[in-house]
């Protein structure tokens, strides 16, 4: 305001110049001079204020704006957060879950290989044990096969009735009567039964890798005698008596043995004289060998 009233006294000066006085003419000149001065220099600062104002503004706007992006950048970062925090949750629990998967597959593994080793043994046994069933398997074949033979040789005394094959316990026992070998009590071989038995020799003979027991069999009628006290001694007698005999004919003694059973070992009720007969006899066995022998697993 005190600018704009010398600017007014300096515009109203030609007015009233007549009537001031000079020296304060001058000084109110000098004044206003002054003051126009200082209006150029206001004016200055004004347009630098102005100048510094926008500059500042913009600077504000700026900073505004970087605040902005800041708070948008921490929103974000919030979300995020938020999102990862989600995901680690998440991922906690998928981690629990499998760690637990884990220990149910270890253990089911442990089963498995508890399980495994058992069928492994299993496995083993029945191989071994169907090893087995072939080797009985083959082994029956070839006694099957061998007493076919056999019975292709005797089969003329056979059907001449000097004699009789059976299968007992598995075993081929070739039965001679003993009304054909021997009398009544007595040992010693009749001509008939060494006919019968020269012709067993040389089948015997024919037959190789094998041995035979000669086995003596009574009824159960008792004998009492100063020689033989029980049906034991005779049977065996009877045994031992075919054996000399077999050996006699060539047989080898070391494929022979002689047992006796009396009448403990019937084929017949002995309630009759035909089924006593038939108990009165001499059976010849064909003795397994050692490799037929096989133990063959309880199933």
């Amino acid at each position: 305001m005190k600018y704009l009233r010398l600017i007014t006294v300096l515009a109203a000066a030609p007015l009233f110049v007549a009537c001031v006085p000079k020296d304060r003419f001058d000084a109110a000149i000098n004044d206003a001079q002054q003051a126009h001065a200082q209006l150029g220099l206001c004016a200055g600062d004004l347009a630098k204020s102005r100048t510094d104002l926008a500059r500042l503004n913009d600077a504000l706007a700026q900073a505004q704006a970087v605040i902005d992006q800041e708070k948008k950048a921490l929103a974000d970062a919030g979300g995020n957060a938020k999102d990862l925090q989600t995901k680690l949750d998440n991922a906690i629990a998928t981690s629990a879950q499998l760690k637990k998967e884990l220990e149910r597959l270890g253990k089911n593994a442990d089963a498995l290989l508890a399980e495994k080793g058992g069928l492994a043994s299993a496995l083993s046994d029945a191989k071994a044990r169907l090893e087995e069933l072939r080797r009985a398997q083959a082994a029956a074949a070839a006694r099957a096969q061998l007493y076919k033979e056999v019975l292709a040789k005797f089969q003329k005394m056979i059907d001449a009735g000097q004699l009789r094959i059976a299968l007992r316990n598995g075993r081929m026992v070739i039965q001679l009567a003993n009304d054909v070998l021997f009398d009544s009590g007595h040992t010693e071989i009749k001509p008939a039964g060494q006919q019968a038995l020269a012709q067993v020799a040389v089948i015997f003979k024919s037959i190789g890798d094998r041995k035979f027991q000669v086995a003596g069999d009574t009824d159960n009628v008792p004998i009492h005698s100063e020689r033989f006290p029980s049906n034991w001694e005779l049977s065996t007698a009877r045994a031992v008596e075919v054996v000399r005999f077999l050996i006699a004919q060539g047989v080898r003694p070391d494929v022979l043995s002689a047992a006796g059973y009396g009448e403990f070992d019937p084929v017949a009720s002995n309630d009759d004289a035909s089924s006593r007969a038939r108990n009165r006899r001499i059976e010849i066995t064909l003795q397994p060998n050692i490799d037929e022998l096989v133990a063959v697993p309880a199933g």
